[in-house]
């Protein structure tokens, strides 16, 4: 008979209003015989909210039962989210989670990716934004790992340094203004 194994996982919504944690725990009973299935969720800069759980299942989570806005129509926050998943008793079943919710910072790079117009440039600037947007990627990835690897402060510092070159790159058209030469009239 198998033992009680808590495990969570954050699976991606692809949202900027959600967050969504499936149960990927192992139960001893089918269906599972557990008391007080709870989760913890330290959202940051607005504290930590504690909600029923539902075993076996996807929980949704939006700014509405989060507690932070009662219409849940505001995006969530980025950052860095620790979550505990814990029934009774709490203090000895549990799992904690630590993830650097990115969504923001990601619709925020996809649109100036859609806004690139890759044919409008020539071969250097478009190689150079390509190359410009792979080391923003690269940085919102790295904010990820550190993440989740309890690094914390390094998890920050790669976030903001994402955010600092994608506004620059934002702010300066993408590096594509269309007019990249001048045109030059000689006349004999």
């Amino acid at each position: 008979m198998p033992t009680l194994k808590l495990d969570i996982l954050v699976v991606p919504t692809y949202n900027t209003l959600t967050l969504a944690v499936a149960d990927a725990s192992i139960y001893p009973t089918t269906p599972p015989n557990v008391t007080s299935p709870s989760i913890e969720i330290n959202v940051p800069n607005f504290g930590i909210v504690n909600l029923p759980f539902v075993v076996n299942d996807l929980n949704v989570f939006t700014t509405s039962n989060l507690g932070i806005n009662p219409l849940g129509n505001d995006p969530l926050p980025d950052g860095i989210y620790y979550l505990k998943y814990s029934v009774a008793p709490a203090n000895v079943n549990f799992v904690e989670k630590t993830i650097m919710r990115t969504e923001r910072l990601q619709e925020k790079f996809d649109e100036a990716f859609m806004k690139l117009d890759m044919m409008e440039c020539d071969r250097a600037i478009k190689t150079q934004s390509k190359v410009e947007l792979t080391t923003i990627s690269f940085f919102i990835n790295g904010a990820i790992a550190a993440a989740n690897n309890c690094a914390a402060v390094e998890a920050n510092k790669l976030y903001l340094q994402a955010d600092k070159m994608l506004n620059n790159f934002i702010r300066n058209n993408c590096g594509c203004s269309g007019n990249n030469y001048a045109t030059v009239t000689t006349y004999y």
